[in-house]
C-alpha cells in the first residue's frame, strides 16, 4: 500500500489549525519529537518531552499557542495536540482494507445473516441464527455464536470469539484473542463439592466499542453482562459475569472486575485494578494504577490504595513497620488510658 501525502495547509485545513510555516511541505507520515524526518509531522503533548523540541527533525509539529512561542520551526497550532495527532493519525493508517465477500474456507450456517457488503475471512464460523451487518469485517478463524449479531461497521480481528447470544452495537473494534460470552464462574458448594451453575444470560455491548487483544467478558448468569456505548476495554482484562460498564468508561490492561458489580459513565480505571464483586462505582471515577477496590465508591474523584515506589531496602522496612502496627496501636490507647488517668478532668490533652 502506498503512503498517502498531504500538505501541511491540508492537514491545517483538516484540524482547522493555525500554519505557521509553508503550505506546501509534504507530510508522508507521523512520528515522534526524537524520530521525526523532514517528511513526517509530530506533535509535543506531554510537557516531559519538551526539552526534545529544539532539535526535532519534523516537517512541522502539532503545538498549543503557548508551546509555539519560541520554536523555530513549522508548527500547525492547536488547543489540544494530542487529539489533533489522534485525528490525524487516521489519515496514515495504513490497516489492510477488506473487500466485501466470503471467503470459500468459512463455514456459514444455513440460518444465519450476513449483509451482502460485509467481509468474512478465511475459516471463520458464522453459526445458526448469527447475524452479521452491513460493512462488517469477521476476521480470519473467528468464530460468531448462535444468536449472536454484529451491527454496522465492526471490526474483528482474526481469532475473536464469540459465543452464542452476544450483541455488538455498531462501529466496534474487537482485537484478537478476545472472547466474549464465556461461561461466568458461577458454582455452588454442595459438602465441598462444587456444582455449576448454567450461565443463561448473554453479552450486551453498546456503539463504538473497542475490545482489546485477549480481553475476556463473560456472559451473564441471568441478565445480560452489559457494556455502555464509546467504553475502552484495553488489553487482557477480565470482566466477570453480570458486571455492567457506563457509557465512555475505559479500562487500561490487566484490569479484574467481579461479578455483578456497577461502574459509572465517564470512569478511568488504571492498570491491574481489582475490584470485588457486588458493589457500585458511580460516575466520573478515576482508580489509580494497581488499587484494590474493595467497598463501593459514591463520590466522584481519584481513588488509590497499596504504596508508591520506593527504592527495595526502604520497602522492607517500610513493610516491617506495616507488620507493628497493630502493635503500636495497642500501646498507644494504653498509654493515653494511662494518661487520662492522672491528668485533671481525665484529658490527656490538658496542660500539667
Amino acid at each position: 500500500m502506498t503512503a498517502p501525502v498531504f500538505s501541511l495547509g491540508q492537514l491545517a485545513e483538516q484540524l482547522g489549525a493555525t500554519l505557521r510555516g509553508a503550505s506546501d511541505i509534504p507530510v508522508r507520515g507521523l512520528a515522534s519529537l526524537q524520530e521525526a524526518e523532514a517528511d513526517q509531522l509530530s506533535f509535543l503533548a506531554n510537557p516531559q518531552y519538551r526539552k526534545h523540541l529544539p532539535a526535532c527533525r519534523a516537517a512541522a509539529v502539532l503545538l498549543t499557542e503557548a508551546d509555539a512561542e519560541g520554536y523555530a520551526g513549522s508548527a500547525l497550532i492547536v488547543a489540544n495536540p494530542y487529539l489533533a495527532y489522534a485525528r490525524l493519525s487516521h489519515l496514515f493508517d495504513r490497516k489492510p482494507q477488506s473487500a466485501a465477500g466470503i471467503h470459500p474456507t468459512a463455514v456459514v450456517a444455513a440460518s444465519a445473516q450476513v449483509d451482502a457488503s460485509a467481509c468474512i475471512g478465511a475459516y471463520a464460523v458464522i453459526e445458526e441464527a448469527a447475524v452479521i451487518g452491513p460493512r462488517v469485517t469477521v476476521g480470519a478463524h473467528c468464530v460468531i455464536g448462535a444468536r449472536s449479531s454484529i451491527a454496522a461497521d465492526g471490526w474483528l480481528a482474526p481469532r475473536v470469539t464469540l459465543y452464542h447470544d452476544v450483541r455488538i452495537g455498531e462501529r466496534v473494534v474487537i482485537q484478537s484473542g478476545a472472547v466474549l460470552g464465556g461461561e461466568g464462574f458461577g458454582f455452588a458448594n454442595e459438602k465441598g463439592v462444587w456444582q455449576k451453575i448454567a450461565q443463561i444470560g448473554g453479552v450486551t455491548i453498546g456503539d463504538d466499542v473497542e475490545i482489546g487483544a485477549n480481553t475476556t467478558i463473560d456472559r451473564g448468569a441471568l441478565a445480560d453482562t452489559q457494556i455502555g456505548n464509546g467504553v475502552k476495554l484495553d488489553n487482557q482484562i477480565m470482566i466477570a459475569h453480570n458486571v455492567q460498564i457506563g457509557d465512555h468508561t475505559a479500562m487500561a490492561g490487566c484490569a479484574g472486575i467481579s461479578g455483578s458489580t456497577k461502574i459509572g459513565k465517564h470512569c478511568m480505571i488504571a492498570g491491574g485494578v481489582g475490584m470485588v464483586g457486588h458493589i457500585e462505582v458511580c460516575d466520573n471515577v478515576f482508580v489509580t494504577g494497581m488499587t484494590m477496590v474493595t467497598r463501593s465508591i459514591t463520590e466522584p474523584g481519584a481513588y488509590s490504595s497499596g504504596t508508591a515506589m520506593q527504592t527495595a531496602s526502604d520497602w522492607k522496612k517500610s513493610a516491617a513497620r506495616i507488620r507493628q502496627l497493630d502493635d503500636m496501636a495497642k500501646r498507644l490507647k494504653q498509654l493515653e488510658n494511662r494518661l487520662a488517668a492522672v491528668t485533671p478532668n481525665g484529658d490527656a490533652s490538658s496542660d500539667a
